[in-house]
């Protein structure tokens, strides 16, 4: 899961039912070069990466799920982004990437919608504030 650091401060988790979601916005900048270029990401001071994992908790060894998600992003001025997410899978590890476009000090108010067949249905919205370096 090399998108995902587990250990970062950046990531966050929401707790539905069985399933945690965990999703963290970041610069594409923090990706290398290699990873960014492997995952077709492009790596810019300008362009942020949204990354979301949803776990079945139920289950041993919470696996990773495969969700459909959708999601809108928009600045103070309400410019609206939709967000393209993509499905990356490496070995068990399943999660969703899409990238949002930023200018410096602009925070992007993320809404995000996920469902796991008829298990899961919900909304996930959060904040981040984005710099240019």
């Amino acid at each position: 899961m090399l998108l995902m650091p587990w250990g970062s401060q950046a990531e966050q988790k929401q707790s539905v039912g069985n399933y945690d979601i965990h999703y963290m916005a970041l610069g594409s900048t923090f990706l290398t070069p290699n990873i960014a270029r492997s995952y077709g990401i492009e790596r810019s001071r300008y362009t942020g990466i949204v990354n979301v994992v949803v776990l079945d908790v139920s289950q041993t060894g919470s696996p990773a799920v495969p969700v459909e998600i959708s999601g809108i992003a928009n600045n103070l001025l309400d410019a609206r982004i939709n967000l393209n997410f993509r499905e990356i899978r490496e070995g068990k590890s399943i999660y969703y990437i899409a990238e949002v476009p930023y200018r410096d000090d602009q925070e992007i108010n993320f809404h995000l919608a996920i469902r796991h067949s008829n298990k899961l249905n919900t909304s996930l919205k959060f904040k981040q504030k984005f710099y240019v370096d």
